[in-house]
């Protein structure tokens, strides 16, 4: 009996834990400002697949010319993407369909975009995006950039 209290005991420490570097991870990415809730689908085919399949939670925070994309649900203090503000390239801007409604934040536009020729998909509010849009369009001069 008593064993059984203390791994149980153990048990729920180590998932309080975990939630708490859950936390506390988000809290020092979000430190620096400039961050934003943002999901992404890497890799997206051609044909609209509304099925909602591929759609990964996340963070993302601006850093100069750099846009760093961290999951959610991840320990690594690193991010899982990196897109350069002089690469990406936003080609459409529509709103969640079919099954994506579930997988996404109820406010969420989905920004389609082209990063060194990989399609890809941001969904995030449109306060976000709105931010975003201005982000991409403040390069400095020279710069290409191609907001759709």
């Amino acid at each position: 009996m008593y064993l059984a209290l203390w791994v149980g005991g153990l048990v729920v420490a180590l998932v309080a834990l975990g939630l708490f570097v859950f936390g506390l991870r988000r809290r020092l990415i979000q430190r620096s400002g400039g961050t934003f809730d943002c999901s992404l689908r890497w890799n997206v085919p051609e044909e609209p697949d509304l099925s909602g399949k591929g759609w990964v939670y996340g963070v993302a925070r601006y850093s100069g010319d750099k846009v760093n994309w961290f999951r959610v649900f991840s320990y690594s203090p690193r991010p899982r993407r990196v897109l350069e503000r002089s690469a990406i390239e936003v080609v459409a801007r529509r709103m969640p369909e079919g099954e994506e409604e579930l997988a996404l934040l109820s406010d969420a536009i989905v920004l389609g975009c082209l990063h060194r020729e990989t399609r890809l998909e941001l969904a995030m509010s449109e306060d976000a995006l709105t931010g975003f849009l201005a982000w991409l369009e403040a390069a400095p001069p020279g710069q290409r950039v191609n907001v759709a």
